[in-house]
């Protein structure tokens, strides 16, 4: 009898998505088809401590202290000892196991700041640690609004022109800021920070007052603010991608139903949630989010869309499953690519099952292309045999060349 494949799930961390991370995190983790896998939860918490444990995989543990929950687990890194990729508990024993476990490969399912910009692909890769998902470049590309717009549009693929702002020069000339906006769009506008998904930070201004506001707003979830012209009469239409380099493919479009001019967080997590038993809300995630699946549009703008969706994920080197996010002028019926998602919320299952693809069988996919890129990787030569250190030396000095 084959060995399952061992699949570290990894959710949380020092983001501002962190508990849309956990819901995401869980839902993928779930569905594992556990004929064929054995799932470990690895929960990053919001110090950037990782944990592991039974605890970690059922969501109502999430729902009280997690210092707490934390405590009942077990604190671990990860690291590669000849090539087995071993959970270690941290701070190690003097006594006793401190291996707790080992995995084949890591399925990250991490949201925003600090996990999905890149850091996370970047510490795995790091220690040759197999790896579902976008590369470091492909992720922090995706994560960045601003760099995934230039390389789209190098690419050819329709996007909105839009200016960007730091913190700083905000901060040294307010009114200089604004006037540069002014001069390079027109209102009303939509202000959003540069590195940021699931909405936070975002709002729309209709003059130079609630431009000011909007700035004031999204400068405090992130360093670097774009603004862009505001499609006044739009429709939302979502698509996923699947694949990587060597050939990706789409999914079935949605259109996502929002309370206001723009989808908000809430609109995306919480407004399908249903009551808990102690007055909490349970939600699903992306996979509750009110929609319109398939989207109400003509074969000819699917195909488009579809197709623009695709060029986005291979033009931005992503592998594994992405949710590429279109806004249509309703008047015009100009297309327009708003954002990538990486690792979108639920993995967009939901857009696969209705392709008749299943989320276990979703997971199959992603967990195949990153053990295809890890074999892939390894005919690559990473070393370069020269004597250069042997007619080095410093002088014999401490501290003198």
């Amino acid at each position: 009898m084959a060995l399952k494949v061992k699949v570290g799930v990894i959710f949380g961390g020092k983001s501002v998505e962190h508990e849309v991370s956990i819901i995401s995190g869980l839902q993928a983790l779930k569905n594992l088809n556990t004929e064929k896998y054995e799932p470990r939860a690895i929960y990053i918490n919001k110090k950037g401590e990782m944990y592991t444990g039974d605890e970690l995989c059922e969501i109502k543990n999430f729902a009280g202290n997690i210092d707490a929950l934390c405590a009942k687990s077990t604190r671990v890194t990860i690291v590669n000892d000849g090539g087995k990729i071993n959970l270690v508990r941290y701070p190690a024993k003097a006594f006793g196991k401190n291996v707790i476990d080992y995995i084949d490969v890591a399925l990250p399912v991490v949201h925003g700041t600090n996990v999905e910009d890149g850091t996370l692909a970047g510490f795995l890769h790091s220690i040759s640690c197999p790896y579902a998902g976008c590369d470091i470049l492909s992720s922090a590309l995706g994560m960045d609004k601003y760099a995934a717009k230039v390389v789209m549009k190098a690419a050819g693929l329709p996007v909105l022109d839009c200016v960007v702002f730091s913190r700083r020069e905000y901060a040294l000339g307010v009114d200089a800021t604004i006037e540069k906006i002014e001069a390079a769009t027109r209102y009303p506008v939509i202000v959003k920070p540069v590195n940021l998904g699931s909405s936070v930070g975002i709002k729309k201004a209709k003059d130079r007052a609630a431009l000011a506001d909007a700035l004031e707003y999204a400068f405090e979830f992130a360093d670097r603010v774009l603004v862009e012209n505001a499609v006044v009469n739009m429709r939302e239409i979502n698509c996923s991608v699947l694949g990587d380099k060597d050939g990706a493919r789409a999914s079935e479009c949605e259109e996502p139903i929002n309370h206001d001019e723009i989808l908000s967080y809430a609109d995306k997590y919480l407004a399908g949630g249903k009551s808990g038993s102690k007055g909490g809300t349970k939600s699903a995630g992306m996979a509750d989010t009110k929609r319109l699946l398939p989207a109400p549009i003509s074969a000819e703008m699917k195909e488009k869309i579809q197709n623009y969706a695709v060029g986005a994920f291979l033009s931005l080197g992503c592998s594994g499953v992405s949710r590429v996010d279109f806004l249509i002028d309703k008047d015009t019926d100009e297309i327009f690519i708003n954002e990538i998602n990486t690792i979108p919320g639920s993995l967009s299952f939901y857009l696969w099952e209705a392709t008749g693809l299943k989320y276990p069988e979703l997971l199959d996919e992603i967990i195949r292309l990153a053990l295809k890129r890890e074999r892939e990787e390894g005919k690559i030569n990473y070393s370069f045999d020269t004597n250069i250190l042997s007619g080095v030396s410093f002088g014999g000095a401490k501290g003198k060349a």
